[in-house]
């Protein structure tokens, strides 16, 4: 979808714009080209020689030298000016062709003729390079459309609004980027397919498009589309706090109106979430990140204003940054350790174990994973912690005696979508030399609503390799029956929270004893979380449940307690 003479596409044609060579060197080149003729006129009129090395060299030989730096200069000026530096060039070399000929025809001096067949060859240089460097630049125009064009709305996307940010800090214009999530727009393509959903953020991108150009919002503005159901805005030409806040209300009123689609009516709404320059940050990344930020917190509030400025009270405190300053430290010092968790099946019998993420503080105390792993997951330095203890407990794995036990471990979601974690992962397992069906990759079940095409791919992946996949805390999220049946897991572990409750009334049991028969229906195999009571275990022997994991049997341990732990599992069975 190509739009042309819009205020969106004027800016995005400005940006690029400012991306070619900037006019002065159009000027040098011109300045440097007349020079050049100049030198060749006198050269070619003086008399007499110079000497160098005992070799005699005329003065006029120094016209053919002053003549090709004036053509450098003309080869340039096509190439880096394109269609008004072809046509500029032309015309000189047009300009000198008379003065030429006359010389050769009228006055018969023939040493004009090396100039005239250069000046030919220049032309035909020229066209040549003009002509192809059209056909690139053309590419090039379409290569960058697509680069900072949404394929489904026309809309510009992240990549657009990045670029145009960087040029407002640059020029250090005052501007608001505006992060936009559509409420509930999954349940449209859940109820009416995927064909109505497109058509409906078709329409909304539409509107807001129409908005931004006809400036009824009263500021400057550009729409992108950021991803599925995100938009953004950059507002820029505003004087007040007012100004904004009207400008988003104008865009939340547009969203808002009734969308009709095949006679059928459907209402939106949306929330804002937005972050200011110079007033909450500097930086590309941070506004970015600030204006999710207030989009996350209006949306966790639900009810209320759909508009949220940032503020500082809502990034981390700074005893966050403090915990962050520490994680990055034991990174660095390589002083991340892990315990281990034992999981047993109803018998007693040691199944394997989960490797968990310990760290201690400068005065060797525990920094408790409820206080660290949150603060890694937001500052991403989670996939370096997760990769440390995996390549750790991969290590301790190898040690034991029994090739039977599973070694359990946590990925994060952040961690698991990215393009090489398959590869660190079979770095690990290849170096460690581990038999891949021991070990079992823990994911939360968010997974199957964030993006679940992308994680089920990520999982056959996974299962391709041999490894186990269980899903992590089951029950605390939103997923549905279709997704846990679509995808190609091994184990289901069900969260602490429902086995504290489950002994407190029988709905609580029933309910975990469905989510155990559930497992079974669909051939997994089920772990409880949390055990820490006698009078648990036997309620989850009677449901049949798999598997324990609790306080009951055992609580986090370090390796070398594991390691006694599993030997004596082994003398047990033989």
């Amino acid at each position: 979808m190509v739009r042309k003479g819009n205020n969106i596409d004027k800016i995005l044609n400005k940006l690029s714009q400012k991306k070619e060579m900037p006019k002065s060197a159009f000027i040098v080149l011109l300045i440097l080209y007349f020079i050049s003729y100049f030198l060749v006129t006198q050269a070619s009129r003086m008399s007499g020689s110079i000497t160098i090395n005992d070799a005699v060299i005329e003065y006029r030989s120094f016209a053919g030298v002053y003549s090709m730096v004036g053509n450098i200069c003309l080869i340039c000026l096509v190439m880096l000016f394109r269609k008004m530096g072809y046509f500029v060039t032309i015309a000189l070399l047009l300009i000198q062709s008379p003065i030429l000929l006359i010389n050769i025809f009228v006055r018969h001096n023939y040493h004009s003729l090396p100039g005239i067949v250069s000046l030919f060859l220049i032309i035909i240089a020229s066209t040549i390079l003009f002509l192809s460097n059209r056909k690139i630049t053309r590419y090039q125009q379409s290569i960058r459309e697509q680069a900072v064009t949404d394929s489904l709305t026309g809309l510009p996307n992240r990549f657009a609004c990045i670029e145009l940010i960087q040029d407002y800090i640059k020029h250090n214009e005052k501007f608001t980027i505006v992060s936009v999530d559509l409420n509930n727009f999954k349940s449209i393509n859940d109820t009416m397919g995927h064909e109505t959903g497109d058509a409906v953020l078709k329409e909304v991108a539409s509107r807001l498009e129409y908005l931004a150009d006809s400036g009824y919002s009263g500021t400057n503005d550009f729409v992108a589309r950021i991803s599925s159901d995100e938009y953004m805005l950059i507002l820029s030409g505003y004087e007040s706090a007012e100004e904004v806040e009207n400008s988003i209300d104008a865009y939340k009123n547009e969203i808002e109106k009734k969308i009709t689609l095949d006679n059928c009516d459907y209402y939106m709404t949306a929330c804002f979430g937005y972050a200011q320059y110079p007033e909450n940050g500097e930086e590309t990344n941070s506004l970015l990140l600030y204006a999710d930020t207030a989009l996350h917190e209006v949306k966790k509030k639900g009810s209320g204003s759909r508009i949220l400025k940032f503020t500082n009270s809502l990034i981390s405190t700074e005893k966050d940054l403090e915990i962050e300053r520490k994680i990055r430290t034991a990174l660095s010092n390589d002083t991340i350790f892990f315990h281990l968790q034992p999981q047993y099946d109803m018998d007693h019998k040691l199944r394997g174990f989960e490797a968990l993420a310990r760290m201690k503080d400068d005065d060797g105390s525990f920094i408790s994973p409820d206080v660290f792993i949150p603060v890694a997951e937001k500052t991403g330095l989670i996939d370096r912690i997760d990769m440390r203890v995996f390549d750790l407990a991969s290590a301790f794995l190898m040690q034991l005696n029994d090739p039977s036990l599973v070694l359990s471990v946590n990925v994060s979601v952040r961690h698991l979508m990215k393009n090489n974690f398959i590869e660190e992962i079979q770095n690990i397992l290849t170096t460690r030399k581990i038999a891949p069906e021991r070990i079992e990759i823990e994911i939360t079940e968010s997974i199957m609503i964030d993006s679940a095409e992308k994680a089920l791919q990520r999982i056959d992946e996974i299962k391709q390799l041999g490894m186990q996949v269980a899903i992590d805390d089951f029950g605390t999220g939103y997923s549905s029956l279709s997704y846990l049946n679509n995808f190609p897991s091994d184990t289901l572990k069900i969260d602490k929270s429902f086995i504290d409750k489950m002994n407190l009334s029988d709905s609580s049991k029933q309910y975990v004893a469905m989510i155990i028969s559930i497992g079974h229906i669909l051939d997994l195999k089920v772990v409880s979380e949390g055990v820490e009571s006698p009078d648990q275990v036997t309620v989850l022997k009677n449901i049949g449940c798999d598997y324990i994991q609790g306080y009951v049997w055992g609580r986090p341990i370090p390796p070398e307690e594991a390691s006694s732990l599993a030997g004596a599992a082994v003398q047990t069975k033989n």
